[in-house]
């Protein structure tokens, strides 16, 4: 049977949760452990998919087509195991389940509560589907005091006496403060966090001390003392340079060796963590730089494009480089041959978003990139920005649009009403609920002979993580080939246009689909690594 992990945070939210859980799993999988990582989220929205990424930030898709919290792109990165739809649950998702059941007189005519109908529908979910996995690692979402996190708590203290010691464990991350007026650290947080947590029933078996300065030992003996901790269990987690280096030091301040002393697991040999050591020194030594622009509409939360930072960060290592990331209002930019905002710019890419808002400026800026033969990448709604530009720009059609905006004679990117998934036919129109409705998840493609992203993938066919609702519409293929955009890569059964290209641009590349949810720091998406390699030859001319 699994062993259960759940990780908990006190104090303030964005302690880096998500990351310790992701760091903990790849430690235990450099131990020959198999892990998946799950998220729960107090949030009462059934899934992130309809939420703001100015508030929530990215929306990560599984290859199974779940919406989800960008903390599983994390997991994936960093232990390349796949996330699943049963791996991320919401407060919404939750109660959503909870009153169809009632509903339908599953409960007998009982009064339906929080304790044990809620709880239970919790702990279902953490316990399901976890054969031959060796850890599960639960992350809490929130901070311990969270009312709505409550029956989570409330669900993994349960479970917590369910498991016993020997299939469960608590780790409580906490903020150990430097308050420079007084010149020291500040353990009292952390006491009144673990306080709250012990209050509702969990004892924290390690803690992981977020800090800005190392962390005495005299200090962490207190922490232990009014803790009830062992001292070798209060690990400091600093600040650091790169994520990258998160997992090692982690190791080095005893968290792995702390879960496997808990479980009575061997613990004496050294796991070889070598290849986190090398990505580090390359993000730490690049060989030089290059700086591309993200042309968005969402740049006032960096989070919100979460998986494409971390994908240009794993093209960087793989080209030896540091990228420089310059960001672009789209709703603000008007390009012109005066412009500054791309005046020492070596590639621009417009990622994925919804709406009208920002769009000329993404369509601004793949004309730039396309007349000043200046590497572009356009995901998801960046493609079809591209396709619009070429439509206006170079194929005549004045009026092209997307009926994603408004009503159009030239609708070159319309409303995809069907498509056929592993579940059947999917059918949408213009009245179906925005959650939930796009084509989500994995689809196949098929490549072109002879294009260039043919030989950027070395393979005919690939499979890919979407997630939109408007598609090119396939009855401008003709007219957009005549004026040099080529369909370079399409769904198999012809009608759904995937990649598009230009062969005489140094660099010119769209694609429908969001590679970024398959990069790796060891290994990098292609396309994602083939852009850098571009950017970089355009800076050396």
């Amino acid at each position: 049977m699994a062993r259960f992990i759940f990780i908990t945070g006190g104090v303030v939210s964005s302690l880096g949760k998500g990351l310790a859980s992701a760091s903990l799993g790849a430690l235990l999988q450099s131990r020959g452990y198999s892990v998946r990582l799950r998220k729960l989220d107090p949030y009462l929205n059934v899934d992130p998919g309809t939420m703001s990424p100015i508030q929530h930030g990215e929306v990560f898709v599984t290859n199974d087509g779940a919406e989800t919290d960008l903390d599983l792109g994390h997991y994936e990165r960093f232990t390349s195991v796949d996330s699943r739809r049963g791996d991320n649950v919401t407060s919404g998702r939750i109660y959503s389940d909870l009153i169809a059941k009632e509903r339908r007189g599953d409960y007998l005519g009982g009064t339906v509560q929080v304790i044990p109908h809620v709880t239970d529908l919790i702990k279902a979910f953490i316990l399901n589907d976890t054969q031959d996995t060796d850890f599960i690692l639960c992350e809490i979402g929130g901070t311990v005091g969270d009312i709505e996190a409550l029956p989570f708590f409330e669900a993994i203290r349960q479970l917590g006496n369910d498991l016993g010691r020997d299939k469960s464990i608590f780790v409580h991350l906490t903020l150990v403060p430097y308050l420079n007026a007084a010149k020291e650290l500040k353990t009292k947080p952390t006491q009144h966090s673990v306080k709250e947590l012990r209050s509702i029933g969990i004892q924290p078996n390690v803690l992981l001390c977020r800090c800005e300065y190392e962390i005495p030992i005299s200090e962490r003996r207190k922490i232990g003392l009014f803790c009830n901790i062992p001292e070798n269990n209060v690990i400091q987690a600093l600040d650091t340079d790169t994520i990258y280096r998160v997992p090692v030091n982690y190791h080095r301040e005893g968290l792995d060796n702390a879960i496997l002393r808990h479980f009575n697991l061997p613990n004496e040999e050294e796991p070889d963590l070598s290849k986190w050591d090398e990505i580090t020194d390359i993000v730490t030594n690049p060989k030089g730089e290059v700086n591309i622009a993200i042309v968005g509409k969402y740049t006032s939360l960096t989070d919100a494009y979460k998986s494409i930072i971390e994908a240009l960060d794993h093209a960087g290592i793989a080209n030896n480089r540091k990228v420089n990331l310059q960001w672009v209002n789209s709703r603000q930019f008007v390009s012109d041959e005066k412009s500054d905002e791309l005046k020492d710019i070596h590639a621009i890419l417009v990622p994925g978003g919804f709406g009208e808002g920002g769009a000329e400026g993404k369509i601004a800026a793949v004309e730039y990139a396309r007349k000043n033969n200046i590497p572009y990448f356009g995901i998801c709604f960046g493609m079809q920005m591209a396709v619009l530009e070429t439509a206006r720009n170079i194929a005549g059609i004045k009026d092209a649009s997307s009926s994603e905006f408004r009503p159009s004679e030239n609708p070159v990117i319309g409303l995809m009403k069907e498509w056929q998934s592993d579940d059947g036919v999917q059918t949408r129109d213009t009245n179906s609920d925005l959650g939930g409705t796009m084509r989500l998840g994995a689809y196949p493609c098929e490549l072109k002979k002879g294009s260039m992203v043919r030989k950027i993938y070395a393979q005919d066919n690939i499979s890919e993580r979407h997630r939109h609702r408007y598609e090119v519409n396939i009855n401008y293929k003709n007219k957009l080939e005549k004026a040099g955009l080529k369909f370079s890569g399409l769904s198999p059964d012809g009608l759904l246009p995937e990649i598009v290209e230009r062969p005489n641009h140094p660099w010119f590349i769209g694609v429908q689909f969001h590679p970024e949810f398959q990069s790796r720091p060891f290994a990098p998406h292609p396309l994602f690594k083939s852009f850098v390699a571009a950017a970089i030859k355009h800076k050396e001319g």
